[in-house]
C-alpha cells in the first residue's frame, strides 16, 4: 500500500499494472483482425468487449489495494455516488478506442488517471499493441516510454497538423484555415498524447468525451507545456456528478489565442447546404 505523497512509487507501480492489463488485453487481439473477444452492444450502442471487462476488473482489484482511500470511476463499472465523496479517485478506460481494438487497429490504449480534488495528479496512457506509454506526474514533466516530451513549437496555426472530428475540422476548413489532417485515431487518450510528444500541433475532442477518455491525456498535456480547454477557455475538472464534457481542444500554449479564435469562428458558422 502506498501514499500518494510517494508520488514516483505510486506511478511505478499503477505503469506495472497498466502493462499488465495491457498484456491481458493483447490476449484478444488480432492486428489487422477482428478481436476474437466475445463482443456486445451497451445500452445506447456503443461496443464493449470481453477484454474490456477482463482488463477493468484487473485494473479495479489491483489499483484499490494500491490506494485503498481513493474512489473508482471507469467506463466499464457502473458509476455511484461514492466516488463524489472522495478526495483522491481513480479514473480509468480500460480499453479507450474499443472500436479500434476490435478490428485489429494496433492505436488502443490503456488509460489510467488519478485526480485529487477534481485535478489529473498522474496520468498513464499506455498502448501495448505500438510498444508506446506516455506517463505524467502533477509537477513531474511528461514522458514517452522514459524520454522527456514536449509540445509543438509550432507558432502557427496555418499548415497544423490537427486530427479530431471530421465535423469540427470541416468547420476550420470551411473558415479558411489551411492545415494538414491527420488519419482518425481510434483513441482519444492516444490522440491527445500525440499533441504532448508534439507529433500533432492540435487534437479536438468532440462533445460528451467521458472522464476516463481524457484525464490521463489531459496530465501528460498539460506537463509537456500544452493546454486542453473547453471553447470558454478553461481545464477539465473530473469526478463530478456528471461524467462528461463539451468540446475540447488540445494544442501548445502558444498556439492558444489563435486556435481559440479559429474554433469559436468556425463553430459560429453554421455550414451551407
Amino acid at each position: 500500500m502506498l501514499s500518494i505523497s510517494d508520488s514516483s512509487a505510486l506511478l511505478a507501480r499503477v505503469l506495472d499494472d497498466a502493462r499488465v492489463a495491457g498484456e491481458i488485453a493483447m490476449g484478444y487481439f488480432r492486428p489487422g483482425e477482428r478481436t476474437s473477444a466475445s463482443v456486445r452492444n451497451k445500452e445506447g450502442g456503443s461496443p464493449v468487449t470481453e477484454a474490456d471487462h477482463r482488463v477493468d476488473a484487473f485494473l479495479k482489484e489491483r489499483l484499490s489495494a494500491v490506494l485503498p482511500e481513493a474512489g473508482w470511476l471507469s467506463e466499464e463499472t457502473a458509476d455511484t455516488d461514492e466516488r463524489l465523496s472522495r478526495d483522491l479517485v481513480f479514473i480509468v478506460d480500460p480499453i479507450d478506442g474499443t472500436r479500434g481494438f476490435m478490428h485489429g487497429d494496433s492505436r488502443w490504449a490503456v488509460a489510467i488517471a488519478l485526480v485529487e480534488r477534481g485535478e489529473p495528479v498522474l496520468g498513464v496512457v499506455h498502448l501495448p499493441a505500438r510498444g508506446e506509454t506516455f506517463t505524467a506526474l502533477r509537477g513531474g514533466g511528461s514522458w514517452r516510454n522514459a524520454a522527456p516530451i514536449r509540445v509543438s513549437p509550432r507558432v502557427e496555426i496555418e499548415g497544423a497538423a490537427m486530427a479530431g472530428p471530421r465535423s469540427t475540422l470541416e468547420a476550420l476548413a470551411r473558415g479558411g484555415l489551411r492545415f494538414e489532417t491527420e488519419p482518425r485515431i481510434p483513441s482519444l487518450a492516444y490522440r491527445l498524447a500525440r499533441v504532448a510528444e508534439g507529433s500533432l500541433d492540435v487534437g479536438i475532442a468532440s462533445t460528451n468525451a467521458c472522464d476516463w477518455d481524457i484525464a490521463a491525456a489531459d496530465l501528460v498535456i498539460h506537463e509537456a507545456g500544452g493546454r486542453l480547454v473547453d471553447m470558454k477557455g478553461f481545464r477539465p475538472t473530473y469526478n463530478r456528478p456528471g461524467t462528461r464534457h463539451e468540446l475540447l481542444g488540445a494544442w501548445p500554449a502558444q498556439l492558444h489565442d489563435g486556435m481559440m479564435a479559429a474554433l469559436r469562428g468556425a463553430l459560429a458558422t453554421p455550414a451551407r447546404s
